[in-house]
């Protein structure tokens, strides 16, 4: 019966729904076991010949029905035993259908006196804002932001989508909660470092491991529209504090400290994009490299005339360019040139002071 179902489903609905059905049917048949790992996003495309839009929906169809969870560093996994993935066969079967087996034609499983029901009515009791950000945080930690909705933090929470909105007004706003809870939990040490240089990095190296635990988070924030969250705005009021009393311009001194953290923010961008190709191919960023034809590879980097540098690279040491060696070697060339302006701005001062103890000495002023 329930494979009578599946070939109903798979013979008949959109392409992401035929594609689900399938991934049911492999799940349920034993195909795919509990901890398996399901085709990705870019396996979807290359089997089925489908966008990659359409493998998205895929998965995520999966992941809201509990079928399957996004693992970082490994990829989405099964986690249903197979009976549970079969009864998920006919659900699916019966909403294609119009009818759910035993119960009445077109009415869903969530019908008005259903356990399910009042499960949800008691959820909803429950809601409150500091739960709809906990939940929608840990969609976009596992998840990435791309599945990050409202729709899929209330299947998490297993409430009706509108239900969120009496806590939380918007998707926008949901981001700006989310943004000041990780920055929350994740306080700058108090007392801060001493000296001006310690200090800034002591915010700049806080904010890699902020990145770093949620790489999600660097790609919501801006620098020209900034997010009014005041748990991350203390970060540069911090950093600029150490920049306090050195001769800079309250300008020079908000520069600074909006440069740096843009700086480390635009270079952790790239964690939740390493975690998606990781999860896609199902190899780290060393392995991807390795994989990498070396015939090709030395085609395209090893032409001395047009790329005279790379062919010196190759021919020297192993270089490291992973994220933290960039972070480790941009930062201390950030907080080089702020030395270098601090050290200005001081000599500055120094010739004007001897200017005017020169001039009160020969009985002449400024003015």
């Amino acid at each position: 019966m329930v494979e009578r179902a599946v070939v109903g489903v798979v013979e008949q609905g959109t392409p992401s729904e035929r594609i689900a059905a399938e991934l049911r049917r492999r799940i349920a048949a034993g195909e795919l076991k509990p901890g398996a790992r399901v085709p990705s996003t870019r396996g979807i495309t290359r089997e089925w010949g489908v966008a990659m839009a359409t493998a998205t929906r895929v998965l995520t169809r999966l992941r809201e029905e509990g079928l399957v969870r996004a693992v970082p560093g490994v990829g989405t996994v099964v986690v249903a035993p197979p009976s549970a993935a079969a009864s998920g066969v006919v659900r699916e079967s019966g909403r294609a259908s119009g009818a759910v087996p035993g119960g009445v034609p077109g009415a869903g499983p969530r019908g008005a006196g259903s356990p399910g029901a009042r499960r949800t009515r008691g959820g909803e009791r429950e809601l409150s804002r500091e739960r709809v950000v906990a939940t929608a945080v840990g969609v976009a930690d596992t998840e990435g932001l791309a599945a990050l909705s409202m729709r899929r933090v209330a299947t998490e929470l297993g409430v009706a989508t509108m239900s969120l909105y009496r806590h939380v007004p918007g998707k926008d706003e949901l981001l700006r909660l989310m943004t000041d809870t990780v920055f929350r939990a994740h306080p700058l040490p108090d007392p801060p470092a001493p000296g001006w240089r310690a200090g800034l990095e002591e915010v700049a190296r806080l904010q890699w491991k902020i990145y770093r635990r949620h790489p999600w988070l660097a790609s919501t924030m801006s620098f020209t529209r900034p997010v009014l969250a005041p748990d991350a705005a203390v970060h540069t009021e911090r950093s600029m504090a150490a920049l306090a009393g050195l001769g800079l311009s309250p300008e020079e001194m908000a520069q600074a400290a909006v440069a740096l953290a843009a700086f480390t923010c635009g270079l952790a961008v790239h964690f939740e994009r390493e975690a998606q190709a990781e999860q896609d191919s199902g190899m780290s960023a060393d392995e991807w490299m390795d994989r990498l034809d070396d015939e090709d590879h030395d085609r395209l980097m090893s032409d001395p005339e047009r790329f005279p540098m790379f062919e010196a690279l190759n021919r020297g040491p192993e270089v490291d360019l992973s994220l933290e060696a960039l972070f480790e070697f941009g930062l201390a060339r950030m907080l080089d040139g702020v030395a270098a302006l601090v050290e200005v701005r001081r000599d500055g001062r120094s010739g004007a002071g001897a200017g005017r103890r020169a001039g009160r000495g020969n009985g002449s002023s400024d003015g």
